[in-house]
């Protein structure tokens, strides 16, 4: 494929944009090569700038579960956005998101929407701390809540990328706030509660993390986790901003049989406009100004615009509950194809998968943590990427992403894309 075009693009951007794209996974620094601009997207495909069609993986990282320009959705904000597109006002529209979000989603009573899902989990955090009266919080290694500084430690996703999890400008004031334990261990989250007794205002957890890959959570560590949070009286964070509607009408709690406090959201949930969300019952979130003494506010939060694309997309979700399965079968699907085309080629390889996430690694041991994922061999990763765009096949550009397959996606596409890796299976080599 030719991406003529992309490259100058990105030669132009980069003179006004830092690195030339305004999220840094974009940049394909983990993979080589110059990013591909988008020219427009339909369905499950997407068509670049130089007139290549693309079978998407990605779904603008999650939001797209029904593929891309779905037309109940796009029809709605075009006749939102024919009436004004913000107004610094309530309007009605939020409401009915509200009571959509609340009555899909198991043991919250309130949502409020934010703009982004950095937003969402800096503002739960927020809650947690003014809620408990305590100022520590506990992340797992590799799991992202966005790029707010309590989160940039072991942040998994971009930060590893760029092989920085440490950004600068984040004060060692804020960084030792934060504990770090590592996922699917409870051990390590019973030690930092012990060193820090009735000092630890909340656990902040992907339930299933998908920036590290897809990382599946083990039954008894996320039991032992709500079980150790309730006891130490610790708010429980899930941050659903991926796994929120994508797993199932009630997210990853639904899914897991796992209550957890507080709850985010974002992507899925805005339909792919700019939206976020922190969700709890009553008595946390009248925690929250104006009822509470915890601010938080935004000029757009709530957009028209955001709350229409949602509502339309969570109302398709909530009367197609069959979606889900269907998701959950094609990854399914792709994953025994994967499986089959890899075994016996002489490539260490593990997959994940859970609903309609999936990933692959390129490693001999299981992936269940940040540093079992690191181990994974990128040098076969930039191959298997740039060999899968070869055959018209978009990937995340990095080893510590999840797939996310969305509904436009048929079996002739699953199946052009298992013939896709047995293509380039002697690169790999």
């Amino acid at each position: 494929m030719i991406y003529k075009r992309s490259s100058a693009l990105f030669d132009e951007a980069q003179q006004y944009i830092p690195g030339g794209v305004n999220s840094p996974v974009r940049a394909f620094k983990a993979v080589g090569g110059d990013p591909i601009f988008v020219k427009e997207a339909k369905g499950a495909y997407l068509y670049d700038e130089d007139g290549n069609k693309l079978i998407d993986y990605i779904a603008s990282w999650g939001p797209m579960i029904l593929g891309h320009a779905h037309e109940p959705v796009v029809n709605a904000v075009i006749e939102k956005a024919k009436k004004g597109t913000s107004f610094g006002m309530p309007t009605e529209i939020e409401t009915e998101l509200a009571k959509l979000a609340v009555s899909m989603v198991p043991n919250i009573d309130k949502i409020r929407f934010v703009n982004s899902g950095t937003e969402a989990c800096m503002s739960a955090v927020r809650l947690a701390r003014g809620f408990t009266g305590k100022d520590k919080i506990i992340k797992f290694a590799g799991c992202y809540h966005g790029h707010s500084d309590s989160f940039l430690i072991q942040a998994g996703s971009g930060a590893v990328t760029f092989g920085s999890p440490n950004s600068p400008g984040v004060t060692q004031g804020t960084a030792k706030d934060t504990l770090l334990a590592t996922y699917n261990d409870l051990a390590s989250v019973q030690a930092l509660t012990e060193a820090n007794r009735k000092e630890i205002a909340a656990v902040i957890i992907e339930p299933v993390a998908g920036n590290m890959g897809c990382i599946i959570p083990d039954e008894d560590f996320m039991k032992g986790l709500r079980d150790l949070c309730t006891k130490e009286g610790i708010l429980l964070i899930f941050d659903e901003v991926m796994t929120g509607f994508r797993l199932g009408r009630g997210g990853a709690q639904q899914v897991l049989g796992i209550d957890a406090d507080i709850v985010t959201f974002g992507k899925v949930i805005g339909g792919g406009l700019p939206v976020g969300a922190f969700a709890a019952r009553n008595e946390i979130m009248d925690y929250l100004a104006p009822v509470g003494p915890v601010y938080q506010a935004g000029t757009l939060s709530g957009n028209p615009l955001a709350m229409s694309a949602g509502l339309a997309m969570l109302t398709e979700l909530n009367n197609k509950p069959e979606i889900f399965r269907s998701l959950a079968d094609k990854t399914a699907y792709l994953h025994k194809g994967f499986d089959r085309v890899l075994k016996g080629k002489n490539i260490p390889y593990q997959i994940n998968r859970f609903g309609s996430m999936i990933s692959l690694h390129f490693t001999d041991k299981p992936v269940v943590d940040f540093a079992s994922s690191a181990k994974g061999n990128n040098e076969t990763f930039k191959k298997f990427f740039h060999g899968m765009l070869s055959q018209g096949i978009y990937l995340p550009p990095s080893a510590f992403e999840s797939y996310f397959l969305n509904e436009a996606l048929t079996y002739e596409d699953l199946d052009a894309t298992i013939t896709a890796l047995e293509t380039i299976v002697p690169q790999l080599q």
